[in-house]
């Protein structure tokens, strides 16, 4: 296997993980963000007040995104898989 292919394929894979976990981490972070400006407007110091939305948030993104992530994973795995032969030599 050339080591430019094996690049190819981290770099694909790379992207790929980047994306599904961005997917997965962003829009509990922009509810983290709302939070943190309204305890810091309201002066509420409660460090488990930001908790439970950001769980919600982030298990709906896994509800809401999930057919897609498991889709994406399992089409590079049988891209992978179906070109054994051809990556190897």
């Amino acid at each position: 296997m050339e080591q430019g292919v094996v690049l190819d394929l981290y770099r694909e894979a790379f992207f790929m993980i980047i994306l599904i976990v961005s997917v997965l981490v962003v829009p509990g972070l922009i509810v983290g963000l709302i939070i943190a400006v309204f305890q810091a407007a309201t002066q509420i110091n409660e460090q488990t007040l930001s908790f439970l939305p950001r769980l919600l948030v982030t298990l709906g993104a896994v509800m809401w995104a999930g057919s897609w992530i498991l889709t994406t994973l399992t089409d590079y795995f049988d891209f992978l898989f179906h070109n054994i032969p051809l990556l190897i030599g």
